[in-house]
């Protein structure tokens, strides 16, 4: 049975990423057409509403997603919350792609003492992000926040905010908005949280850490 054509987000400054793995890769945490959805649909839906809402402005239609984000207080009252929503959308979901696809494990070097360090190791860390995404009310997320000395700090936003809204940039986080896990898991949010992290590439992440560090982490 052939699948729908997903709509095509229209033309502009800002594109859907491509997955850099297959739907089927995060099985373990995540099922395929979970996968599919969230990214030809979910994520698709931002970067379109995105592109309309810079579409008559083009100052904000240069800018990367991540400096516009962190400058949101200037943005035209007229499309801030199209841009809020869905500039936040583009931002957290292209960093949520990049991190995953791998085998989970642990961290090693630089991150991992970071986690040591500042988060009380991975045991405490894991538990903490967990409970921190068992308690976003609705829709949300909850991330790592990371310094540009590397410091790092568990973070929770409702719908699609980021802490690139608060001056910070991201390590990783996890999408808790029931369209991330509820085919599988339906209300169990805390069962897909556990999961989660079987799928997380931590060589991946520790890059980011490395960029973050280097002052070339975008989103």
């Amino acid at each position: 049975m052939r699948r729908p054509a997903y709509a095509q987000a229209p033309a502009g400054p800002f594109t859907l990423p491509p997955l850099t793995y297959a739907k089927d890769a995060n099985e373990r945490a995540i099922d395929a057409m979970t996968m599919e959805i969230h990214h030809d649909r979910h994520h698709a839906a931002y970067v379109a509403n995105l592109n309309a809402a810079v579409k008559d402005h083009t100052a904000l239609a240069q800018m990367p997603v991540d400096e516009i984000l962190m400058r949101l207080s200037q943005v035209p009252e007229a499309v801030r919350v199209a841009i809020r929503n869905n500039g936040g959308g583009h931002a957290n979901h292209t960093m949520f792609w990049e991190i995953m696809g791998g085998p989970g494990g642990e961290p090693t070097g630089d991150l991992k003492a970071a986690i040591d360090r500042d988060l009380g190791g991975m045991d405490k860390f894991k538990t903490d992000f967990n409970t921190a995404g068992t308690r976003v009310f609705g829709s949300g997320w909850v991330f790592v926040a990371v310094t540009p000395g590397g410091n790092l700090s568990l973070v929770s936003k409702p719908n699609q905010d980021t802490p690139l809204m608060d001056g910070g940039r991201v390590l990783m986080g996890n999408d808790v908005w029931e369209h991330a896990y509820y085919l599988r898991y339906q209300n169990r949010r805390a069962d897909y949280l556990s999961a989660w992290w079987n799928v997380l590439n931590w060589e991946k992440i520790g890059e980011r850490y490395a960029a973050a560090k280097g002052g070339t982490l975008r989103v």
